[in-house]
């Protein structure tokens, strides 16, 4: 989403991320990975809980092959792990909110290397 920031907000959208890290580590995900949209914090996880975002079990976060194998492109594209916050287990998601509260585009991952394809995303927004 970084990359495509000036794009997406090109075609009058917006990225606000929301982490389950506290303030604290929010503010130095921010600073390290160089992230120029907002970071909100859910450390509890109601906006996960609300959205119907999965977790997974510990188990399946370190065995899974496609968790090692998107971990391994993550971290050889550059990306490290940060400190998490209480829910190391919580999956992402991605939805694009149309006005009127209008879901354009929901992406909920079912493993932790399962990502939208970003053309979709971008896609929902025009």
């Amino acid at each position: 989403m970084r990359t495509h920031y000036s794009e997406i907000q090109g075609l009058g959208g917006d990225v606000i991320a929301i982490g389950t890290g506290d303030v604290k580590y929010a503010a130095a995900f921010v600073a390290d990975e160089d992230v120029p949209f907002p970071v909100l914090v859910d450390d509890e996880g109601a906006a996960a809980r609300a959205a119907q975002v999965k977790r997974v079990s510990f188990r399946v976060l370190i065995f899974d092959k496609r968790s090692r194998a998107g971990a391994r492109a993550a971290h050889a594209n550059g990306h490290r792990i940060h400190r998490p916050g209480k829910r190391t287990n919580q999956l992402g998601a991605t939805f694009v909110i149309r006005p009127g509260d209008r879901v354009a585009y929901e992406h909920v991952s079912e493993h932790t290397a399962d990502h939208p394809p970003l053309d979709e995303v971008i896609a929902a927004l025009r």
